[in-house]
């Protein structure tokens, strides 16, 4: 499964914006997908995923009621709507299914594959 992440840009503090992981292939309606993020001279990590049931989601709570994960199955994409943007909240978003079809929630970057290139989100103060 290969992802493509889009939809960063520069917004100020307060802003919005939406991210897409769009997938060349079906198939990954049947993976668990997160969203991760990695700011210069910083480890990457864990923002948001979502189940392939799409049942499930699971936010870092930094984000957690400003950020929005979901999944249009139709379009094989998965979005994240981010609101309230912060300056610390500026970094490289990384889309990513996890390494198996079928599995669960995970916070673990080792648990997933299939990494996008990544989209730039910078926020102004």
């Amino acid at each position: 499964v290969q992802l493509q992440a889009s939809g960063g840009g520069l917004v100020n503090t307060g802003g919005s914006l939406r991210l897409s992981c769009t997938a060349s292939v079906g198939m990954v309606n049947y993976f668990t997908v997160g969203w991760f993020r990695q700011a210069p001279g910083k480890e990457r990590e864990f923002v948001a995923a979502i189940s392939w049931t799409t049942v499930g989601t699971d936010y870092v709570d930094s984000v957690r009621g400003r950020f929005t994960i979901s999944r249009d199955n139709s379009k094989n994409t998965v979005y994240l709507q981010m609101s309230m943007l912060k300056p610390e909240d500026t970094s490289i978003y990384y889309c990513a299914a996890r390494r198996s079809p079928r599995t669960g929630l995970s916070r673990d970057d080792s648990d997933f594959g299939s990494w996008g290139q990544g989209t730039e989100v910078t926020v102004s103060s």
